[in-house]
């Protein structure tokens, strides 16, 4: 029997309103319509869509796989259905342009909805949420005829969108790439090279598929500033988007992978494919980051989804096995042994799984809404100040929650025992759909090395001066609170490892970069430990301002669940500050021959 999940509906709910103020959300000039009735009910049907038709087809997709015949790949049973569904219902329009076709409705209620759907089925999630990446690269850069042409059918799920850039020779090294585009008599380009990994990148659920493909021109200079970008189609069309001939552009093969086996991970290869440049020559790197950064929130969100489905699956079984008695005596006389949800390590798991995974929530519905506010604040200020608050926690999200949502499915199968490493209950299955997401999209340590590469130093450091001022407000505002006492202190602590991690890497890096090099996974860690403990003092103040009546066992829940974090896990800061502080001579004095 597999494990089932129920949509947190009362937990997105709570931060969403209560922590961030999403009720206010209608008060942006275009989000007029995101009334929190309308947005409540729409979490609510979206809720009963994952758990009704994604999930029924999360481990049946597993066992199935993408299949490749004569370069046409077959989807699992029953997903084709589903992704009609999910058009016919209006889920792919949920949060594209009404110019196009869209609802317009904010980013940060399609972050819940995502949360949803790759939390019942992630490899089936996925071939949606990258056609939303590839409109907001079309919409921010490509030409209005681009837009007129592309976003229509992106809205209403006939069209879907790849991200094409890894090659053999190069993933995070862009610059290394050799695909070619030719310019020709007909005013486009003709592309030839292959790509590999392209997720989504061959199948049957949509009439066409829309490649976005790095290449270089004839004259592009070397490296990263000689790359273009273009769209690529499966298949030609003509004015209308009546699907024409077949584009010479084909999968070669599919990934045999760990995990994600409903998601057609493919290499695609290109033999003077007809392909149409997005912005201007040679610069397609900035065309492409707006994708990828949309790519790796998206994957921070499937971290967190990992987090809540391990969590949901290891409490039911941890409430119905019996195995032995509580150290403390019996307490359950009327069973032959106690369930092991009585034991302290069986809990300690089970804490720190819910603990990192309603934190990420915040940390991440936070920054959604940050967006939305870059998005429509018609105050540039404030723009600028979530644009800041974006960019700079864009890595942590997408590391921070990938790992924990990772370690959290670990936990989920060592609650379950023997028992969570075979397929039947399927927990396992999430061990390997998760791993990924630590992965793709830029690995973590290329999220560590970009958020002290290049974050700390933007704009003069006004990132983090601006996300440090926050949070020392935040913290001169409560310190005299008794009632937070015991949340504020650790968040002191940890705050001040934060800023002592900041200067050394600051002072250190510009002598000897191996120093930042080595650094920079801890200095994320930490990074994410410190915005996820700030978030849950502020949970933790408002739950405790609201334990009376019919809720009252949430929110004590909550505050419960906020002592475990700032007592049990954000204490990491202070070693992974002697880390930090130890320096990268260890690492790259040891001899290569010695390996």
């Amino acid at each position: 029997m597999s494990v089932t999940y129920k949509a947190p509906l009362r937990d997105m709910e709570f931060v969403y309103y209560e922590l961030l103020g999403g009720q206010d959300i209608n008060q942006l000039p275009g989000y007029e319509d995101a009334e929190p009735d309308t947005i409540k009910a729409i979490l609510e049907e979206a809720a009963k869509f994952a758990e009704t038709v994604f999930l029924p087809l999360n481990q049946s997709g597993d066992e199935q796989a993408c299949q490749l015949n004569d370069c046409v790949v077959t989807v699992p049973d029953g997903f084709k259905d589903a992704y009609d569904q999910f058009c016919e219902g209006g889920w792919t329009a949920l949060t594209e342009d009404p110019i196009y076709g869209g609802m317009g409705l904010p980013y940060s209620v399609s972050v819940m909805m995502s949360e949803m759907l790759s939390a019942t089925n992630q490899s089936l999630a996925m071939y949606a949420g990258l056609t939303h990446g590839a409109a907001k690269a079309i919409h921010a850069c490509g030409s209005d005829e681009q837009r007129k042409t592309y976003l229509p059918k992106f809205a209403d799920g006939s069209w879907s969108g790849t991200m094409c850039l890894t090659e053999a020779q190069c993933g995070t090294d862009l610059g290394l790439i050799q695909t070619k585009a030719i310019p020709n008599e007909k005013g486009s380009h003709n592309l030839t090279g292959t790509k590999i990994f392209i997720s989504a990148g061959e199948h049957e659920l949509t009439d066409n598929i829309i490649h976005l493909v790095l290449a270089r021109l004839p004259d592009a200079p070397p490296g990263i500033k000689g790359i273009s970008l273009f769209l690529v189609p499966k298949y030609l069309f003509d004015a209308d988007c009546n699907i024409g001939d077949r584009n010479p552009v084909t999968c070669g093969a599919i990934e045999h992978k760990m995990g994600i086996k409903g998601s057609a991970t493919c290499v695609i290869n290109m033999d003077d494919a007809e392909g149409y440049m997005i912005g201007t020559e040679h610069k397609g790197m900035q065309a492409m980051f707006v994708m990828m950064n949309s790519a790796r929130l998206g994957t921070g969100i499937q971290g967190l989804a990992a987090g809540e489905q391990a969590y949901q699956g290891a409490v039911e079984y941890a409430r119905d096995r019996v195995q032995m008695r509580s150290l403390t005596g019996v307490k359950y006389p009327d069973k032959k042994a106690d369930p092991i949800i009585v034991h302290p390590d069986v809990r300690r798991m089970l804490l720190t799984i819910r603990a990192y995974t309603e934190g990420c929530r915040a940390m991440t519905y936070w920054i959604a809404q940050e967006l939305d506010q870059f998005a429509k604040n018609p105050d540039a200020d404030r723009r600028e100040e979530a644009d800041d608050f974006a960019s700079l926690l864009t890595p942590v999200i997408k590391a921070f929650c990938s790992d924990t949502g990772f370690d959290s499915t670990n936990l989920g199968v060592q609650v379950y025992g023997g028992h969570g490493y075979i397929s039947e209950h399927g927990m396992e299955q999430f061990v390997r759909d998760a791993r990924i997401a630590q992965l793709y999209e830029g690995t973590n340590g290329i999220q560590a090395l970009d958020l002290v590469g290049r974050k700390m130093a933007m704009h003069n450091g006004r990132l983090v001066k601006r996300f440090f001022t926050k949070i020392g407000e935040f913290i001169a505002q409560e310190n005299q609170n008794e009632s937070l006492a015991e949340f504020i202190k650790p968040l002191v602590n940890s705050f001040s490892h934060l800023q002592q991690a900041t200067g050394w890497i600051a002072k250190h890096a510009a002598k000897n970069p191996d120093h930042a090099g080595g650094a920079s996974v801890d200095f994320l860690r930490i990074f994410g430990l410190v915005t996820v403990g700030y978030m849950w003092v502020r949970m933790v103040k408002i739950a405790q301002e609201n334990q009376q009546g019919s809720d009252a066992h949430f929110y004590k829940a909550k505050i419960k669940t906020g002592r475990f974090y700032m007592q049990k896990l954000l204490p990491q800061t202070s070693s992974l500050l002697a880390s930090i502080e130890a320096g990268s001579d260890s690492l790259m004095e040891f001899d290569e021959a010695y390996f």
